[in-house]
């Protein structure tokens, strides 16, 4: 049957594997809030946690798995953690499931300064 079809082929399990994680991962509610809210730009925990209405805690622990995914990336400014959309595929992933409500992609965040000796 299949044989027929030109160029059919099955993707690599780790291609599938790595779908289906990322899937899961964007299962929850507010994992996807927090992810539509991070492609529009960078920010920290507390204006999260305002955005998508929960406690900061609950949205740390959100961002740590979104983080171990590969999802998102964070980088620290003094005692504060800023969070980024890492993977460009939740961009995708956004439209294809949010439609035309998904948010455009935001420009790179600005190089921090350097460093003053």
């Amino acid at each position: 049957m299949h044989a027929d079809i030109e160029d059919f082929h099955v993707p690599e399990s780790e291609v599938v594997d790595r779908a289906s994680e990322l899937l899961r991962i964007l299962s929850d509610p507010t994992r996807l809030r927090l992810l539509y809210a991070l492609a529009q730009g960078e920010t920290n925990v507390a204006c999260l946690a305002e955005i998508v209405g929960a406690n900061p805690a609950a949205v740390s622990q959100h961002l740590s798995k979104l983080r171990l995914s590969g999802a998102v990336k964070a980088r620290r400014q003094g005692t504060f953690m800023y969070y980024t959309v890492a993977d460009p595929a939740i961009h995708s992933v956004l439209r294809a499931v949010l439609g035309e409500d998904a948010p455009e992609p935001a420009a790179p965040a600005p190089a921090p300064a350097p460093a003053r000796a």
